[in-house]
């Protein structure tokens, strides 16, 4: 069964959007911040950009950091593991 979905109204590049979400209002609005935030820092950049060209870098710069938290993320998990086999191996046969 899904979720009620809520609709968030939110500005982004100043512009408002109504956004339909089964997520909650502070989350949206949260996620909102953050592509409104990638957006105003490549439009600081100095250079005059078309918002839609804005908006394709800063897409571009939030799939990075996703990627970058992906990887991080993956690296951490083989260090549990592996961690996790060598302390095995400091317990008894019969504690494994």
């Amino acid at each position: 069964m899904s979720e009620k979905k809520t609709v968030v109204r939110v500005r982004i590049g100043n512009e408002e959007f109504s956004l339909k979400s089964d997520r909650s209002e502070e989350y949206t609005k949260t996620v909102a911040r953050h592509v409104d935030k990638a957006l105003t820092e490549v439009k600081s950049s100095g250079t005059v950009i078309e918002t839609h060209k804005a908006a394709v870098l800063a897409a571009l710069a939030i799939t990075d950091e996703l990627l970058q938290a992906r990887e991080n993320q993956k690296a951490t998990e083989e260090r549990i593991v592996g961690l996790t086999k060598q302390l095995s191996r400091l317990l008894p046969p019969t504690k494994r």
